[in-house]
């Protein structure tokens, strides 16, 4: 029987690249049995096979290097185990994020999607269930950049940029909706999904009845369209009931063409 294997058999023997090997070795994991002091060939016994499967069954696992050192410096069955729980419990966590990271990519798609394939200017009625939003109360003047009061919303609340992507809203008061004044904001505001995290304090927008109509354009073609829906409710003899809602679904976070920009209108109501 061949007692000693060089560095290449190895390798072969075990699937594994040659420099994790020199890696091993450098690292004092897994060194040869013999090094020859003048050409540096490593060579490795069969007695070091049951070490190499171990390192690979725990790099499988995705186990850190450090933590294998540790074990083989002090190799033991209980310290085994409770690394393998260790290293299970991280493997949960990573599975949860990952899961999270799913559906809010779905929930992205979805908005996307709806977005994307809508009927502009036109007037619905509808009935929209509780919100929960992350709210700062600010005077905004419509024609103002939104970027920073959306870091003051985030810092405010404690929120990950992340979470921002369509799903960012300000609202005219119900005070200048009733005077036809659409030239500023009096607060901004993310929409949240089961899966957002944050500290700040959560505000839920209530169950209504909403005017809604979506346009091609941002904020600052809003109006035009502001006007059609105060129309429209007085034609139904409807009574505004609160400040609006004003969602930019589509904008240059998602894309450079102008055409493709798609905002929301939403005015809350009640039959008279």
């Amino acid at each position: 029987m061949k007692e000693l294997f060089t560095i290449g058999e190895m390798a072969k023997l075990f699937d594994i690249n040659i420099r994790s090997l020199r890696y091993y070795d450098e690292i004092n994991l897994l060194k040869p049995e013999y090094t020859d002091k003048v050409t540096e060939y490593r060579y490795y016994s069969t007695k070091q096979f049951e070490i190499l499967n171990t390192i690979k069954y725990l790099r499988a696992l995705d186990m850190p290097i450090a933590k294998i050192l540790n074990f083989f410096k002090y190799r033991d069955i209980d310290k085994l185990v409770h690394m393998l729980q260790e290293q299970q419990e991280g493997i949960v966590a990573k599975r949860r994020k990952l899961e999270l990271i799913e559906r809010k990519l779905q929930n992205r798609l979805t908005q996307i999607a709806d977005a994307a394939d809508t009927t502009y200017e036109r007037i619905e009625e509808k009935y929209l269930s509780e919100r929960k939003i992350a709210f700062l109360r600010k005077e905004i003047s419509a024609e103002d950049d939104l970027e920073y009061p959306i870091r003051e919303l985030e810092l405010s609340n404690h929120l990950e940029t992340v979470m921002f992507l369509g799903k960012v809203g300000v609202s005219v008061s119900k005070e200048n909706l009733g005077q036809k004044k659409f030239g500023g904001f009096s607060s901004i505001f993310v929409l949240l999904e089961n899966e957002d995290g944050g500290k700040g304090k959560d505000v839920i927008l209530p169950a209504s009845d909403y005017l809604t109509i979506r346009f091609q354009g941002t904020h600052k073609e809003a109006d035009q369209y502001y006007l059609n829906l105060l129309k429209y409710m007085q034609s139904k003899n409807y009574a505004l009931t609160g400040d609006s809602i004003e969602i930019t679904l589509i904008d240059y976070g998602m894309t450079n063409d102008t055409s493709k920009f798609v905002t929301e209108l939403q005015i809350p109501y009640k039959k008279t």
